[in-house]
């Protein structure tokens, strides 16, 4: 077949970036055609998304894909992270600046739910594990604060949602990030109407949710006059990122819980993909997630804090006069001895402290281990610790999928640090399988393929994975020593710490 261009708009909570994905049938390579930054902004003692600065840069990023392909590009779609929200009134206007998760307004709100609904009745309304920044507490505080301006609003969109709607008039929401919001019933498919109801919340906004691949119509006449563009169609992908991720795991197990990712980067998501969400006493206990995956799928799911205390560490080091890159940092961490320390990686100590190593070595010293003393056994210490809890979430996940997993597969940025993949495979006693890096833009535009009708089903999606994808194997190694070191993480985070 000639030569087909799909595009991917992928926004992260750092940068944003488009891509063009060229499909020839067999194989898909990438090309990065704009890139550009993102981050909060600070407004009057609040924290925003400049989504209009955004579009402004995606506009750009059209304009050189249309200079750049012209009549070859097929379709459009965006993903982006999940929770964020953005209210439209009916004449189409932005309700307020959108707000990023981190704005501190939802502190306390999530306990204040539970005293009218009870937490367990909120997961078995919704599926999805508790944190302050989901959507449903951002939109209790936002009701709270100004419930004026929430009684204007007439469609509440996700933020890719929002993107959708500049490019195409769409009003509706897609399935894989609306379950991110914690406001949607994972067995109804649909919004949590019941538990809005309960909380006294408006619920004229919600309108339809639809499924990955989704045409939601053409580009807007304006957009692409502008942009030098013919009018597109515009098809969502999986909108949340580590959905569109999750499509592009180059798994030969679809259709099959034996198989376990690990999408890494700053966190860590690892999880398996199932045909419905897990909603027992026990995934409630283990504060687990099912977020919405591609065909209808559900992504039972851990977030563990990842790379962050590395590239913490490396933060740190720096403004002490230390220049490491990545590569040194990880020669430095496998030189240094073995399994000394270890840390619960995701122990509130290491969400945002002044000084990570300083944390390392706090948390070492309260729980009467050797203290980390180079900044090799200071990063060893971190990796160690996340291959360990890697190991602890998989023991969770195959408890509650009834599964043993055969092998895991680890894709995005963190698929290079080669020596954190080798740990995984240590600590777990599981191959591992990493690749591809640029999981999330692939799953985006394999979809729009999808929906073009140049592939078939998600097993031959993933096997175009495959054939455009350097992967990398690693065999477990010195699993008895990982063993013994495991039996000691357990005594020091606990079986079943959040």
């Amino acid at each position: 077949m000639a030569e087909q261009v799909y595009l991917a708009i992928d926004l992260g909570a750092e940068s944003g970036r488009v891509m063009a994905g060229l499909f020839d049938g067999q194989q898909v390579r990438l090309e990065e055609l704009h890139r550009f930054p993102n981050g909060p902004v600070h407004v009057a003692d609040t924290m925003r998304w400049d989504l209009l600065r955004l579009w402004s840069e995606i506009q750009t990023g059209l304009a050189k894909a249309a200079t750049r392909f012209g009549q070859s590009i097929v379709s459009v779609g965006v993903d982006t992270w999940g929770v964020d929200f953005v209210l439209l009134s009916k004449t189409g206007e932005m309700l307020g600046q959108a707000y990023n998760y981190r704005d501190p307004r939802t502190r306390g709100v999530m306990e204040q739910t539970f005293q009218r609904v009870p937490r367990a009745e909120v997961f078995a309304e919704t599926g999805l594990q508790f944190m302050e920044i989901n959507s449903l507490y951002q939109f209790i505080a936002m009701n709270q604060a100004n419930q004026a301006l929430v009684a204007q609003a007439d469609r509440f969109l996700m933020i890719p949602d929002f993107f959708h709607w500049l490019l195409s008039g769409s009003r509706v929401v897609e399935f894989t990030n609306a379950t991110t919001s914690q406001m949607f019933h994972p067995t109804d498919r649909t919004w949590a109407f019941d538990l809005l109801r309960k909380l006294d919340l408006p619920t004229q906004m919600f309108g339809d949710v639809v499924g990955p691949g989704t045409k939601l119509g053409r580009l807007r006449e304006d957009v692409a006059r502008r942009a030098g563009l013919p009018r597109l169609d515009v098809v969502t992908p999986p909108t949340h990122d580590t959905a569109a991720a999750v499509v592009a795991v180059p798994t030969e197990r679809t259709g099959s819980a034996s198989w376990a990712y690990i999408s890494s980067g700053t966190w860590s998501l690892m999880g398996l993909e199932l045909p419905h969400a897990v909603l027992t006493q026990r995934a409630l206990e283990l504060n687990v997630t099912n977020e919405g995956g591609i065909d209808g799928t559900y992504r039972l799911l851990k977030n563990i804090m990842g790379l962050w205390l590395v590239q913490e560490c490396r933060k740190s080091f720096e403004r002490d006069g230390m220049a490491y890159d990545y590569g040194l940092l990880a020669q430095a961490a496998r030189d240094a001895k073995p399994f000394r320390a270890f840390v619960d990686p995701d122990d509130q100590a290491f969400l945002a402290p002044p000084d990570m190593p300083e944390a390392i070595r706090s948390w070492c010293r309260q729980t009467n281990q050797e203290i980390p003393d180079s900044e090799g056994g200071l990063v060893r210490c971190a990796l160690e610790s996340l291959a360990l809890k890697y190991r602890m979430v998989l023991g969770w996940l195959e408890e509650l999928s009834g599964e043993r997993t055969e092998v895991i597969h680890i894709v995005g940025g963190g698929t290079q640090n080669e020596l954190l993949n080798q740990f995984t495979a240590n600590a777990t006693g599981r191959p591992v399988v990493t690749g591809p890096i640029e999981a999330t833009a692939l799953g985006n535009i394999l979809v729009q393929a999808r929906t073009a009708g140049a592939i078939g089903s998600l097993a031959q999606i993933r096997e175009v994975v495959r054939a455009s994808s350097t992967l990398k194997r690693y065999e477990p190694q010195n699993t008895l020593a990982w063993d013994e070191a495991y039996g000691r993480f357990l005594e020091l985070v606990g079986r079943t710490k959040k």
